[in-house]
């Protein structure tokens, strides 16, 4: 219970503040805990973000491929893999993610985070084999970053809509993955 209670206090530390904010006097603070209490439960803040992507990472990526599986056929596929991520953006979990993504972190932690990322990569690799990509696994990484640039512009509070950065997103990657 009380894990769980610090997990929900480090993922509002992170989307408030980032990576700075996540630190173990504020994690007792938001939790009523001692201190020392919390470092019963983590050992670092190494241990703190590889937990939370343990946790939240499969919760959202099981989303993503949801979105998928109800698309028909390998295009459309895509843009719910696209639009899926970036509607996912708002969401405190990604939020928390993002912030993670972007500290310092040990080995160990930016490991899960790459292989959670793999993962997530691995999802639209089909769709793109299927729309006859010789090197779908490279073409998946690419669309990727894509995402991952409108992620970042809706992150930053961007001038444009989120949805029109959705939209170009989507329009990009299609107009990619045909090619």
């Amino acid at each position: 219970m009380q894990r769980a209670a610090l997990l929900e206090a480090a993922r509002t530390l992170l989307s408030e503040g980032g990576t700075e904010a996540l630190t173990f006097p504020a994690l007792a603070e938001r939790t009523g805990l001692a201190r020392s209490s919390v470092y019963e439960y983590f050992r670092s803040r190494a241990a703190v973000v590889e937990e939370l992507c343990a946790v939240d990472f499969p919760v959202w990526a099981a989303e993503v491929e949801a979105a998928m599986a109800r698309a028909d056929g390998p295009e459309a596929k895509i843009e719910a893999y696209v639009r899926r991520q970036l509607a996912l953006v708002g969401d405190r979990r990604h939020r928390a993610v993002v912030a993670i993504s972007a500290g310092e972190l040990d080995a160990g932690a930016r490991e899960k985070i790459r292989a959670a990322h793999g993962g997530l990569i691995a999802m639209v690799v089909e769709a793109l084999a299927v729309l006859g990509h010789e090197q779908p696994r490279l073409s998946a990484v690419l669309l990727q970053g894509v995402v991952d640039a409108a992620v970042r512009r809706i992150e930053l509070g961007a001038a444009e809509d989120p949805e029109r950065i959705t939209d170009a997103a989507v329009a990009m990657a299609l107009r990619g993955v045909r090619g």
